[in-house]
């Protein structure tokens, strides 16, 4: 039995056990329907090279070759991760296009008498739900930025404002990037798997309140913002908070303490400023990095690569701050009380929160 979803939320709401993704590793890893489990009917090295023997020697024979190994990989699946169902169990599987591996896969285990069903069109179908939500439609609900100079603790507000009722959207954390040359926190995800956690969150958004997110560029690290979001995010009123450079120090040597714990990580960063920089300003950046005096070198870099770029880009904004936060410290009582604010003014710029 297929089964053919309309939007995002029918794969959630069908109530289905188990949604298994047959692809390879390599596929799932790029991308994959949130919450799937992966049991590949065929590895990356047997896709492969079942697809050469289709294409240089005939496809009967791939065929053939790619039953044996499907079946193989089946029993080891059913007779592992699988083995603890019983026979009520209701799976969800899909391959690239629903077509022979999840097909074949769903066959043997219906035989077994489970109620399984294939998402039709497989992967490629769910993509274009996730395509349709951030590319085709506009964004849901008003959108509200949180803006500031860099070390103004905005992910922090952030957090703490979704902590206490407010809906937001974290980019950095689903790009996993803090949005800075000192940002990367690990491997990006690929767009499109940034794309399907993101088009996740928007499909529970509540389009009759506004949503808070952190004021960011088209990109994300690597990652680019998608078109509808993007848009919402360019007309959107803007919060800003602001706080002396010495709380923006302070807040960034500790939010950033990953990066200080790293000397090799930090001098590469560091380095890769001297362009913009110069040779004798880097140097002074490393003698601060290598004596440990990190609010001090936060302070600098704030002070003559941070704040001129933010103060040129904010004379560019589609929209200018509509309200505007102080905060003369950036510990956790500050951020929030902070956070308290943002939600008020969120009210009052688009309606009730």
């Amino acid at each position: 039995m297929s089964f053919a979803p309309t939007d995002l939320d029918a794969i959630q709401v069908a109530g289905f056990d188990t949604v298994i993704d047959v692809r390879s590793s390599a596929e799932f890893a790029e991308d994959h329907v949130p919450g799937a489990i992966n049991l590949p009917v065929l590895d990356n090295e047997e896709r492969a090279r079942i697809g050469t023997i289709y294409v240089q020697e005939s496809a009967f024979l791939a065929r053939k070759l790619g039953a044996a190994l499907v079946a193989r990989n089946a029993a080891r699946h059913i007779e592992g991760p699988l083995s603890h169902h019983d026979g009520g169990w209701r799976p969800l599987v899909y391959c690239w296009r629903g077509g022979q591996r999840s097909g074949s896969f769903a066959s043997i285990l219906a035989q077994i008498g489970w109620r399984v069903e294939v998402l039709k069109g497989g992967y490629q179908s769910y993509r274009k739900l996730v395509k349709a939500t951030l590319y085709d439609q506009p964004f849901p609900c008003p959108v509200v930025l949180l803006d500031g100079y860099t070390g103004t603790a905005k992910t922090s507000i952030l957090v703490e404002a979704a902590r206490q009722g407010a809906q937001v959207i974290d980019l950095e954390g689903l790009a996993n990037h803090r949005g800075s040359l000192f940002g990367a926190m690990g491997k990006q995800p690929a767009q499109k798997g940034f794309e399907s956690a993101l088009a996740d969150i928007v499909r529970t958004l509540d389009p009759a309140r506004p949503v808070l997110i952190e004021a960011e560029s088209s990109k994300v690290g690597e990652r680019v913002v998608p078109p509808s979001l993007w848009s919402a995010m360019r007309a959107a009123p803007r919060i800003e908070v602001v706080a002396p450079l010495d709380a923006r120090a302070a807040y960034l040597a500790e939010a950033y303490a990953d990066i200080t714990a790293a000397p090799e990580r930090l001098n590469s960063v560091l380095t890769s400023m001297t362009q913009l920089q110069g040779h004798e300003t880097i140097a002074v950046w490393r003698d601060l990095a290598q004596e440990g005096k990190f609010e001090e070198l936060a302070s600098n870099l704030m002070t003559y690569h941070y704040d001129p770029r933010y103060a040129r880009q904010s004379t560019r904004a589609a929209s200018q701050p509509v309200e505007t936060l102080h905060a003369d410290t950036l510990d956790d009582e500050s951020i929030r009380r902070l956070a308290s604010q943002v939600i008020a003014a969120m009210g009052r710029v688009t309606g009730p929160v």
